[in-house]
């Protein structure tokens, strides 16, 4: 084969084909199978930035120099068809003159001059549209990664119609195949109960109104696995200012909600032991420095006194200096104990068992005060706990109850236990006098911290049960109204 100078299909009947696709920014070929020779048009040589003849018009030219070796299996395949009047598109790249390889759509169709075959073909360069192609489907694997990789999800609802459309990457939160129509109805139906109403009035709201939402809310899928979700919608609106769709997004955010539950418990876990520790510093440096002052003072005092009258007065202001100073040593005792007995053996216990022997110890005091102590442990009738915390919670509570009662009416004291997933609850409630909880409700669990005028109180009792309790991992919770009651809510695991 030779190079060709010109045009050479000009020479041929269909010049004035040539020459209109040549003004189209594309060229034509032709290849006489049997003799090898090749025929480009002018327009070939311009789109690839050639003038006619400036390089070889070759089919082994072609084949090495200018067509990108990974593209030449798609290209032979096209070339090499077997039946006739058949045409082949296909998009190739081939090396330009000045630009690099680019993208050119390659039109080959096979057909016969008196018993020979040929081929004859189109080039048009697609470089542009090809590299938009390509960018869009490459944003869109971004996209479609990035909401993989966030747990993000879309939805729409188009608001005349009120018909719901999930992306794959929302049916996938569902855990359901995407070809399962959901209607909203179906689709809030999987969030749990309780937060159903506020993604309902959300989307009222969002279509009446045009008020955007964002909620975390829980979410059971549709294989029981229960997670955090975010749902965000944006109401779209028209020249009229009405909603006419939302449009919004559904993301999995479980981790990252149980992570900050986990850590806000910390922090009130930590600020709840701040208080305790606040209250036990209290003690040692008020009340022990107070005593010791006390006593220092009373035994001067005693060495001062002349008379033995005076003396055994002052003893016995000594000995009860000495008392309240064991007590408060004792008091403190106990709490630091509380922390140090969380590694001792957890025992079975039967809570009717444990209840019982604690009215038997108070049975005295409940029979003078006319009370009526019931129990309900069917619901959960055993726990992992340590004996002598699990009596003593017990013992406080039920004391309490019996020493602030109403003097109006008799004690009705009512204990009961339930289980909530993994979770065990104590009830117990009296109908005495009550607290004055937006006047003491933060000093409530404080240590010598009484609000009845009762010459037994020692604002210790409560102190040691919230310890013990959260020492075990626990909550305690208090609801109380002036001469109504007292209601505890203790998550004892």
């Amino acid at each position: 084969m030779s190079i060709i100078e010109g045009n050479n299909f000009y020479s041929d009947d269909a010049s004035h084909l040539a020459q209109i696709i040549d003004q189209l920014n594309a060229g034509i070929w032709e290849y006489n199978v049997s003799t090898k020779n090749v025929k480009w048009s002018a327009g070939f040589y311009a789109i690839l930035g050639y003038a006619p003849g400036e390089i070889e018009c070759s089919y082994n030219f072609f084949l090495d120099e200018l067509l990108y070796h990974h593209d030449k299996p798609i290209f032979l395949k096209a070339i090499h068809t077997r039946s006739a009047d058949q045409t082949n598109t296909v998009q190739i790249r081939l090396l330009t003159k000045s630009s690099g390889y680019q993208w050119f759509e390659s039109v080959t169709r096979k057909w016969e001059d008196n018993g020979i075959a040929k081929f004859t073909g189109s080039l048009v360069n697609i470089n542009k549209s090809k590299i938009l192609s390509l960018r869009s489907a490459q944003n869109d694997f971004l996209f479609a990664e990035t909401g993989t990789i966030a747990k993000i999800s879309g939805f729409e609802i188009d608001v005349p119609t009120m018909n719901l459309w999930l992306s794959k990457e929302a049916y996938d939160i569902y855990e359901l195949n995407d070809q399962y129509k959901l209607s909203i109805e179906d689709a809030v139906g999987y969030f749990e109960p309780q937060y159903r109403p506020l993604i309902n009035d959300a989307i009222d709201n969002a279509i009446k109104f045009c008020k955007p939402y964002d909620l975390e809310l829980l979410f059971r899928s549709a294989r029981g696995n229960l997670i955090w979700v975010r749902t965000k919608g944006l109401p779209i609106i028209d020249d009229y200012g009405k909603c006419v769709k939302i449009r919004g997004i559904l993301q999995d955010i479980d981790s990252i909600k149980k992570k900050g539950l986990a850590l806000q418990s910390s922090i009130n876990s930590l600020n709840d032991q701040n208080k305790r520790l606040q209250n036990f510093a209290y003690i040692v440096s008020h009340n022990l420095r107070s005593h010791s002052g006390n006593l220092q003072f009373m035994v001067n005092l005693h060495e001062e006194s002349e008379s033995a009258e005076d003396r055994a007065e002052v003893f016995a202001h000594i000995k009860s200096i000495s008392s309240s100073l064991a007590t408060t040593v004792e008091h403190l005792n106990e709490i630091v104990m509380i922390h140090t007995e969380t590694d001792k053996e957890r025992k079975t216990l039967e809570f009717e068992g444990v209840f019982k022997t604690v009215v038997s110890a108070l049975q005295s005091n409940i029979d003078s005060t006319n009370a009526r102590v019931e129990y309900d442990f069917n619901q959960c009738p055993v726990i992992e706990y340590i004996p002598a915390y699990l009596e003593s919670i017990f013992q406080n509570l039920l004391t309490n109850a019996l020493k602030y009662r109403h003097p109006d009416r008799p004690p009705v004291i009512t204990c009961r236990t339930l289980r909530d997933n993994n979770h065990v609850y104590m009830l117990f409630e009296d109908n005495g006098v009550g607290i004055d909880m937006e006047r003491y409700g933060d000093k409530l669990f404080g240590m010598y911290k009484t609000f009845h005028q009762n010459s037994d109180a020692k604002g210790i009792g409560l102190f040691i049960t919230r310890n013990q309790i959260e020492s075990m991992g626990g909550t305690i919770k208090v609801d109380s109204t002036v001469n109504v009651g007292t209601k505890f809510t203790i998550r004892l695991v």
